[in-house]
């Protein structure tokens, strides 16, 4: 295997359990990320002006885009995918927070993440 593809599956393996974590493990703990003054994931769609059906949506698509990413790194055709579905979500989880007029830094890991997928989309090419 060349470092490239060790690369791709690191970025995999942190995109896709950071992903996880947040919503499946984290999603009522404080978070100086979330937006406005949310303390939970809930609270923060509530903040953006979404709905809990909205909600449970993203909940659903971004959990599961995730979870593909992760088998991605067996089955190498869910790559680009999961990667361009997260890149999208990530990339309205960013408009989120400009919508509010959070800080640009509450951004931060939805734009790191943004990146990652990016890089992964771009060195399976």
């Amino acid at each position: 295997m060349e470092i490239q593809e060790y690369i791709i599956i690191a970025l995999k393996i942190i995109v896709g359990i950071s992903i996880i974590n947040v919503w499946l493990i984290q999603p009522n703990k404080p978070s100086k990320w979330r937006g406005g003054d949310a303390t939970t994931i809930t609270e923060e769609f509530n903040v953006y002006g979404l709905s809990n059906t909205f909600y449970k949506i993203i909940f659903v698509i971004k959990v599961g885009l995730a979870i593909l990413l992760l088998i991605s790194i067996k089955y190498d055709f869910l790559t680009q995918y999961s990667s361009i579905g997260l890149a999208i979500l990530l990339g309205g989880s960013i408009l989120m927070h400009v919508k509010i007029k959070d800080p640009l830094l509450k951004s931060f890991p939805a734009f790191l993440f943004l990146v990652m997928n990016l890089t992964i989309l771009y060195l399976s090419l």
